[in-house]
């Protein structure tokens, strides 16, 4: 039972919590520890309420998982746990993480409320609407963001909210497209929303929002405004990681049908796992 617990949590996508520690590091704070502690309290807020979610997200397309050749071993979906106490679970976890969200101020709480609110309104609606959805799941991760920032009082960098909800977009259209290949003609029976797209048509958006995120980070590592913030006009040795990362997650998509969840790439890939450490390793050196 404990085991199936905790896959329902889904403990793997907590890492996209991480970027709750973007403003801290790109904010020159990283070394303050009383914001560090906040910034990893707030994160494990996230964590919470990211589970609620998951699990509530599990619970509405359990019917739908059943016909999905990997998540119908799910514990919900298998019928491994009830769909009662799995709503039961979901709705204290959402309590808890938005009265801890709470304690922290008043602007991460809305922070918080926001984010439930938008991934709960996918779950039950937007996840149908073609283009909304993965704009739904981009928008999530630009809100994590935001409270990274707002939970230690500084400012949310128009850069980093941009470069985010590139990134995401450019995941997100990857995931769709491994999902309408994986499925073929039963796509649109999982998900309502795949019956409007094609491969072919995602290809297109991928090719849209590829050049953005790079072109976006490039402009970002050059801005003389970021320079100054920072301390360093060397960001720009960064860009290297940044291209290579996003053209090996696009042979992931087109020649190995990896790109199913960014998360699991990100943690069993090891040329993309060791190409983000350098990246980060690099980029704390540059700043401080």
């Amino acid at each position: 039972m404990l085991g199936n617990l905790f896959r329902m949590v889904r403990p793997g996508q907590w890492t996209k919590n991480g970027l709750l520690f973007a403003a801290l590091v790109f904010a020159g704070e990283i070394r303050d520890f009383a914001r560090l502690e906040i910034v990893i309290i707030a994160a494990a807020l996230y964590c919470v309420l990211s589970s609620s979610v998951y699990i509530i997200n599990d619970l509405v397309d359990r019917e739908s998982d059943r016909k999905h050749p990997t998540k119908r071993h799910r514990p919900i979906a298998s019928g491994a746990v009830s769909p009662a106490f799995a709503g039961s679970l979901a709705v204290v976890l959402l309590v808890v993480g938005l009265g801890g969200s709470w304690m922290i101020n008043r602007e991460f709480f809305i922070s918080a409320l926001v984010f439930a609110g938008l991934n709960l309104l996918y779950s039950f609606l937007l996840k149908r609407l073609v283009i909304i959805d993965v704009i739904a799941i981009a928008m999530s991760f630009v809100i994590r963001a935001f409270a990274g920032a707002v939970a230690i009082d500084v400012p949310a960098s128009d850069w980093m909210l941009m470069n985010t909800l590139l990134l995401a977009l450019f995941l997100s259209f990857g995931k769709r497209r491994h999902e309408l290949v994986l499925l073929e003609q039963n796509a649109g029976e999982h998900r309502r929303s795949l019956a409007g797209y094609s491969s072919y048509l995602l290809d297109q958006m991928i090719a849209v929002t590829t050049p953005s995120v790079l072109v976006v980070y490039m402009l970002y590592t050059f801005s003389s405004e970021v320079s100054e913030k920072l301390g360093t006009d060397k960001l720009y040795f960064t860009i290297p990681f940044v291209v290579y990362g996003i053209f090996r997650y696009l042979y992931l998509i087109h020649q190995k049908d990896k790109g199913g969840s960014p998360v699991r790439v990100l943690l069993t890939d090891v040329p993309i796992l060791i190409t983000v450490v350098l990246w980060l390793i690099t980029a704390i050196l540059l700043i401080y």
